[in-house]
């Protein structure tokens, strides 16, 4: 009698603990979307390397790097869902430098300390400088934009009743983006649509000063003083960030997502483009990598 108790006490314990964590027999269904912030701690950005001769500091962009988006999913079949994500993210660093003004002297380019005019050093004074007190300081500013599009496909293993955890991946797209800005004074929405290189007439036809008779047959064509430059460096590569996500749907039609994964993008050299139209040839091979951590607040079951 107790041997028949015991038989039944155990298949009645195993087919609970069977309903709870075991795999389903039927396919899930339903689906969910909702606003899905991504945290990725870059290992670097590409560019950062050089963003010292402007005198910026690559530390200072945030970190965690965020991306802000949204994500769906859907059940397929059995124990298979697909889903998407799109979102876009941006972090800048920017810096006020002091200026020293200097006259160049003997043909030496670029700034040397004057010598004492009583006892030069080599013989010859060189340049004077004076410190730039005026109110025409420029701003230089560098900022990373990151955007990513790409669809996910993940296996769903139930813990709990409405907790389950899943495995997959996201493929897709990024798009990276650098912009340098340096700007000088206060711009003005007049001086932002004047011509750089000269007067241009109602016809289309452009006039460029020179300096003198030599330099008509062979000018050199470079914008004048303009209160302001900016260079866009843009391009797109393939992205992919496998993870691991747990699910608890808490209210009938609301649950709470939350991921962790390794993000995978590499750009290959030569892929970078100048202001969205010149190819820069010499860029660098680069990677967009880093952990990732992604939370959602979904409407769906």
């Amino acid at each position: 009698m107790n041997i028949k108790k015991t038989f039944l006490f155990i298949t009645i314990s195993l087919s609970f603990v069977r309903a709870q964590f075991g795999y389903p027999t039927h396919d899930f269904l339903g689906g969910g979307i909702g606003y899905s912030p991504m945290y990725i701690f870059l290992d670097s950005i590409p560019g950062s390397s050089n963003l010292s001769n402007l005198g910026l500091d690559s530390k200072d962009f945030r970190d965690p790097f965020v991306v802000h988006g949204g994500e769906g999913f859907a059940h397929i079949t059995g124990s298979w869902r697909i889903g998407g994500y799109a979102g876009v993210g941006a972090t800048s660093i920017s810096t006020v430098p002091n200026i020293i003004v200097y006259v160049e002297m003997n043909d030496t380019l670029g700034y040397q300390p004057p010598d004492n005019p009583d006892d030069p050093v080599d013989g010859v004074e060189d340049g004077k400088s004076v410190n730039y007190t005026d109110f025409f300081n420029p701003s230089i500013e560098a900022k990373f934009t990151l955007s990513i599009g790409a669809a996910s496909v993940e296996y769903v293993m139930p813990l709990l009743q409405d907790l389950e955890l899943s495995a997959g991946a996201l493929f897709g797209i990024g798009r990276a983006r650098i912009s340098i800005d340096q700007q000088s004074g206060n711009p003005s929405w007049k001086s932002i649509f004047s011509n750089a290189y000269g007067t241009l007439d109602s016809a289309g036809t452009l006039y460029y000063a020179v300096s003198d008779d030599s330099s008509l047959t062979d000018p050199s064509i470079i914008p004048g003083q303009v209160p302001g430059i900016m260079r866009d460096m843009t391009t797109n590569f393939f992205n992919i960030q496998p993870y691991v996500a747990v699910k608890w749907q808490f209210l009938e039609r609301v649950g709470l997502r939350i991921s962790t994964g390794f993000n995978q993008g590499k750009i290959p050299g030569g892929r970078w483009s100048l202001n969205g139209r010149t190819s820069i040839g010499d860029s660098p091979t680069s990677t967009i990598q880093g952990w990732t951590f992604r939370t959602m607040v979904y409407i769906g079951l």
